[in-house]
């Protein structure tokens, strides 16, 4: 299917995150689908991604990644010319964890109390645990017309992220032995490694995010979460960006299918066992990863850009709808259709 050029490998992000792409990799679809064209799919670690640097590397230029947004806009917003080719939306238990017996069950109890928030990481553009706190301790206030004035902060400290160690998505919530020692009173939480940590600690979940019915109040790092890849991989070798993309549909159609054999990949995947999987996937979760470009999306990509650019974690604005091309979704929808019409 159509010219690859002289490319030879193309590079996947692996976050610790329910990804469709993932899922392909997992299942050794990538490698079937290129290597009759001799292109190599090798994976890089998130960690190993220069946010401010992403364009010094050749890798950079044949890299898909499909993980957090607060990375992807921080590096657009440095000028990287990356192109957002879909969006994908898990909720994968956000949360305000509190110690049992503080009867903390409404948002309007929030008032007053002392949250952990991790400190900033060498730039505010990689402070992604900082990021997703703050945006998450916000959503749970606005559900009571709160505002982060109403609350007090107590600065945690952010570990230095290393995906080598399957400890580091539990350590990463460093908040939560803040919690269990009294020093806060709250702790926003995030994912499975999250959910499974705080269970081991005994900490209850205060106020359940994913419990409410408007998306707004989930909009944070991974909801909405981008497939990025860079424009030359577009304008160079778009074949191989749509059959990249078509890889992830069919996988998000398996995953539809296959819930438990699902969930081990995802315990893999996301650093956690059965019990931190269980907690954080929930209500049907395998029958949304497939990714899409849909206003809705969108507009809460916009919303995340929005709430970045307020509180600094941006060094400039990000135009949104500039950002993304829609063409290679749409040729893989397309051929997606015509496979299932045969």
């Amino acid at each position: 299917m159509g010219d690859v050029g002289k490319l030879d490998r193309i590079w996947l992000v692996r976050s610790p995150i329910p990804a469709a792409s993932s899922i392909a990799w997992s299942l050794g679809w990538l490698d079937e689908e290129f290597a009759p064209d001799g292109i190599a799919v090798e994976w890089i670690r998130e960690d190993r991604l220069r946010v401010a640097e992403p364009d010094h590397a050749v890798k950079a230029r044949n890299l898909f990644r499909e993980g957090g947004n607060i990375p992807a806009l921080a590096a657009r917003a440095l000028g990287t010319e990356t192109r957002v080719i879909g969006l994908t939306w898990i909720d994968e238990r956000q949360a305000i964890m509190v110690r049992p017996g503080e009867e903390i069950f409404d948002p309007r109890q929030l008032r007053g109390l002392r949250f952990a928030l991790p400190g900033y990481v060498s730039t505010r553009g990689a402070s992604v645990v900082r990021g997703m706190s703050l945006h998450g301790i916000k959503n749970a206030l606005r559900l009571a017309g709160l505002t982060l004035e109403d609350v007090h902060f107590v600065d945690v400290p952010t570990p230095q992220v290393d995906f080598s160690e399957p400890q580091i998505m539990q350590r990463m919530w460093s908040g939560l032995p803040a919690l269990v020692d009294g020093r806060v009173d709250a702790v926003y939480v995030k994912g499975a490694a999250a959910a499974e940590a705080a269970q081991k600690l005994g900490l209850v979940v205060g106020i359940d995010l994913d419990a409410y019915p408007s998306r707004m109040t989930r909009v944070n790092n991974g909801t909405p979460r981008p497939i990025v890849t860079h424009r030359r991989m577009i304008e160079e070798h778009f074949d191989v960006v749509v059959r990249f993309l078509l890889c992830s549909l069919r996988a998000a159609d398996w995953a539809a299918r296959h819930p438990a054999q699902l969930r081990h990949i995802l315990e893999r995947e996301t650093f956690s066992g059965p019990a931190g999987v269980e907690a954080a996937y929930r209500d049907g979760f395998h029958r949304a990863l497939h990714p899409d470009l849909s206003p809705d999306r969108i507009d809460m990509l916009r919303a995340q850009e929005q709430f970045l650019r307020l509180y600094g974690f941006l060094e400039s604005a990000v135009d949104i709808d500039g950002w993304i091309d829609a063409r290679p979704l749409a040729a893989a929808l397309a051929l997606r259709a015509n496979d299932r019409a045969a």
